[in-house]
């Protein structure tokens, strides 16, 4: 059985696009695999145990400290007077004493950081203001207002078409925002995006001679609507970087996945699958390589509806790039059937799968590295038989132009002996000078001849 029929295809199982926690919602590898909703509830419990945690170590602390104060206060007082030789003892002692205090009132402090509340009795002026407001909140006009809020909070979005209004102004205020405050939150200092981005496009540069056929992906770039599919497919990718709207990254992802849609569609003349469609996304990537794709990513994950990566085609297609992404870093030789040597001499540059001689494993059509450079194979081909076409042309016209001289030269031999076996010879016609001539009668009298009988 030939290498080709051997290959296995990238197969991701779509339930591990979806959160861990099994809510339903698709995952996030920025967030460790869960969605947004799940996130928040993990992180606000790992929040407060490790509050918890700096609690009870700070607690800790301050008893061991406490105890060791008291043991060496109480050391101090059991001990005889000492002689005058040993007062430098004693002065390191009251050193060790200062210190320790010095000790004790910073994990007092550090453990006032970590206090739910003040330990100390409210004093009586702060006892009135909450007597006050107290009598405030029971007054029957407050409990009105506080009801009158309630329901607006918990009843409004229950009217029928407010989510969609609520998504509608959502959408508005995060276009307003992030597109004011996007230099600001866009790849900020504080991040390593900046960083990730240049491992990535290292990475995407240096498997640039990664081949369809490697990644098994189900796309014929000879058929003309699909080669501008797949156009299409990276311009999109591309032009998400200048976008300052979450939703509008969001957008060309979620067009260019469709645009590999309809390149499978066409190639296999049935709908697309899932399994199709990961390795031609994964093709895509690489052939494009996106800039500052991490920080896209990174800024979509942080400031984007979290509804939008939860659910809906929006979210499963942001999922996708993300594993795509994720497989493109961890891409190995077992990922595409190769050798380990032959995936580091590709991986170095010293060698190129088309260039091998294997072609049952190789074949050498359709193994370009990329668009571009495809097209400069087909147009190599097409100026060389235009070549031979050319060359075949001058030859006819050369031999034309032959067959023209040797036909004038025969056209001219062939007048020249005609001339001479029948030369042209005009002989003057004799006629009599006074010859009757009707017209006579039209000359003037002294011309007109004159008869003589004679």
């Amino acid at each position: 059985m030939s290498q080709r029929s051997e290959r296995r295809g990238i197969h991701v199982d779509q339930s591990e696009l979806l959160c861990k926690k099994g809510c339903g919602y698709y995952g996030n590898a920025a967030w460790q695999g869960l969605c947004s909703k799940c996130w928040r509830e993990e992180y606000q419990r790992a929040r407060q145990r490790q509050i918890q945690e700096d609690w009870a170590l700070a607690e800790k602390l301050q008893r061991e400290e406490e105890a060791a104060y008291v043991s060496s206060h109480s050391s101090s007082q059991t001990q005889p007077p000492q002689s005058h030789s040993q007062h430098s003892l004693a002065t390191f002692s009251k050193f060790e004493e200062k210190k320790t205090n010095e000790k004790t009132r910073k994990v007092t402090t550090v453990k006032k950081f970590f206090s739910p509340s003040s330990r100390t009795a409210p004093k009586k002026g702060t006892r009135r203001v909450g007597l006050e407001r107290y009598e405030f909140l029971v007054n029957p006009g407050a409990n009105m207002s506080a009801n009158h809020l309630r329901n607006f909070i918990v009843v409004a979005p229950l009217s029928s078409g407010s989510s969609e209004k609520v998504d509608r102004v959502m959408d508005q205020v995060e276009k307003y925002i992030m597109t004011r405050l996007y230099k600001s939150v866009f790849c900020p200092e504080t991040s390593d995006d900046e960083k990730k981005d240049l491992a990535t496009q290292h990475r995407i540069r240096a498997l640039h001679w990664v081949t369809i056929q490697m990644l098994c992906v189900p796309v014929d770039e000879e058929i003309p609507e699909v080669s501008d599919s797949v156009v299409k497919a990276i311009t999109d990718i591309i032009e998400m970087d200048p976008k300052r709207v979450p939703r509008d990254k969001l957008a060309c992802i979620t067009s260019c996945s469709k645009h590999i849609f309809n390149a499978i569609r066409v190639t296999k003349n049935e709908p697309a699958s899932a399994d199709d469609f990961l390795p031609t996304l994964i093709y895509i990537v690489l052939k494009a390589n996106p800039p500052r794709l991490q920080s896209n990513i990174q800024y979509i994950t942080r400031f984007c509806n979290p509804s939008r990566l939860m659910t809906g085609e929006d979210g499963y297609y942001f999922t996708n790039l993300c594993c795509a992404i994720a497989f493109i870093e961890k891409l190995d030789a077992q990922s595409l059937n190769l050798s380990p040597e032959d995936f580091e001499h590709c991986m170095s540059g010293h060698a190129s799968p088309r260039r091998q001689d294997d072609t049952a494993a190789w074949p050498q059509s359709g193994t370009h590295v990329n668009p571009a450079l495809s097209q400069i194979h087909h147009n190599l081909k097409l100026l060389s038989s235009l070549e031979k076409r050319q060359q075949q042309v001058i030859e006819g016209a050369q031999n034309l132009q032959a067959e023209l001289a040797e036909w004038q030269d025969s056209v001219s031999r062939e007048v020249q002996e005609i001339l001479e076996r029948y030369p042209l010879e005009i002989k003057p016609r004799a006629s009599a000078i006074d010859a009757e001539n009707v017209e006579n009668d039209r000359l003037p009298p002294p011309l007109q001849p004159q008869v003589f009988a004679g």
